[in-house]
């Protein structure tokens, strides 16, 4: 795929755009403004400006200040609330909040309230963890089996879900779900070097892990193998066509919700070598469908066409009067390789020293346009027999895509009876 392009039209050569650093420093101690928002500033006055010290102070009173804090630490809570999985980060907030709320009712009640609601969304957060490590257990048990008797568990995808309109909904609630578990600080602790802008070694970041986010990466392969298992598994070739032409509807519909990813996921499975190579199998496959799809999801020009398409979609979810037609679910690789680009192209700070606002503002908008897609509720109703079946029915690995593709569909040249061969000794 190719490379993001890292804002050449915004940003120079050196990652910053250099019309809007012309404004005075207007008595702002060290920080730069352009039309009312702040573009640029040194760390050190960035902390003056926030921080109360023995020479200034918003306000010492007690009764004024701790609203504000209040709400700080409610904010914290409620948008980044994996920080606070780390111990020391939890001891640090529970000091705080004692010291907020000794001798005030109202205060105790907030902070009590804060806290209560944290500790739910960590317990939540810990029972889907919980809940994958049991899919996953239950996937390798069942691969075992599969291998050994093949025929214990011989079922596939049509004779649990024949309609690809249903496929697609539940596909879209996997989606949503998984989502939905992707902190914001995620991306960060994914994309973050070490050190960028202080030489705090005590950063309580340390110990801090993007597991959702690779779980959820996790899931978009596993659904391009489970298509391409699905594939390569019936031994009749018609049976073969018509699990190719049942995928494709069943894209269609992603598509047609908004649910790009899956979208993504079933066209890389089709496209997959062990799938592709097939010919046989696709001269029967009425092919049109799928090649307006691809077209769809073409990468040439930085996906200028998924990208037209996710922007209308996005239009659709903010006029939207309905939960179905508020659904957007982005081609997840391609919003992390766009927001690593746009990380590494553009500096932390400026030629002066300046800590850069301007590529942090346009780091936040991409994750939170992301927050707000990853709160929408799935408005189609839950089959737990497809359900279990996409999360837990085995998929093949390469070799073993290659041996059922090479055994439905023998070799063609001396290259694939070779890799045949080998395969069929293992």
């Amino acid at each position: 795929m190719p490379q993001t392009p890292p804002f050449p039209v915004m940003y120079g050569s050196n990652g910053y755009n250099k019309n809007l650093y012309k404004a005075k420093e207007e008595d702002y101690e060290g920080l730069y403004y352009h039309e009312n928002n702040l573009v640029s500033g040194s760390l050190e006055a960035l902390i003056e400006h926030l921080v109360p010290t023995v020479a200034y102070f918003p306000d010492a009173r007690v009764r004024k200040i701790a609203p504000k804090i209040l709400q700080l630490l409610t904010e914290w809570t409620e948008t980044f609330p994996y920080d606070f999985r780390d111990e020391r980060m939890m001891k640090s907030l529970k000091e705080l909040t004692h010291r907020l709320s000794t001798g005030d009712e109202l205060y105790r009640k907030a902070v009590q309230q804060m806290t209560q609601t944290l500790i739910r969304k960590l317990t939540t957060l810990s029972q889907y963890e919980e809940a994958l490590a049991k899919i996953n257990s239950s996937v390798t048990d069942r691969l075992t089996v599969l291998k050994t008797k093949p025929q214990a568990i011989q079922r596939d995808i049509l004779t649990i879900c024949s309609d690809p309109f249903t496929l697609a909904q539940q596909l879209t609630h996997i989606e949503l779900e998984r989502l939905s578990y992707i902190g914001p600080e995620e991306f960060i602790q994914a994309l973050v070097q070490k050190d960028p802008l202080d030489n705090d070694k005590r950063c309580f970041s340390d110990h801090k892990k993007a597991s959702n986010l690779e779980a959820y990466v996790e899931w978009f392969n596993r659904l391009s193998y489970l298509v391409a298992t699905e594939i390569c598994m019936p031994v009749k070739k018609k049976h073969r066509a018509r699990v190719i032409e049942f995928f494709i509807d069943v894209a269609r519909e992603c598509f047609n919700i908004g649910n790009f990813n899956s979208l993504m996921a079933i066209i890389t499975g089709m496209n997959m070598s062990p799938v592709s190579r097939l010919k046989k199998t696709w001269g029967k496959v009425k092919t049109a469908k799928f090649d307006i799809l691809e077209h769809q999801m073409d990468p040439s020009s930085n996906f200028y066409n998924y990208r037209t398409a996710l922007r209308g979609a996005t239009q659709r979810s903010i006029t939207a009067h309905s939960s179905r037609e508020k659904i957007v679910i982005p081609f997840f690789s391609l919003l992390i390789k766009d927001i690593y680009f746009l990380n590494e192209g553009c500096a932390n700070r400026l030629p002066n020293g300046h800590v850069n606002f301007e590529k942090f503002w346009e780091l936040a908008k991409q994750v939170m346009e992301f927050m707000t897609w990853k709160k929408v509720e799935c408005p189609f109703d839950r089959d737990r027999k497809i359900l279990q079946y996409l999360l837990t029915a085995p998929v093949f690995s390469e070799d073993a895509l290659y041996l059922a593709s090479y055994e439905s569909e023998g070799p063609e040249n001396n290259m694939e009876k070779d890799r045949w061969k080998s395969l069929r000794c293992v």
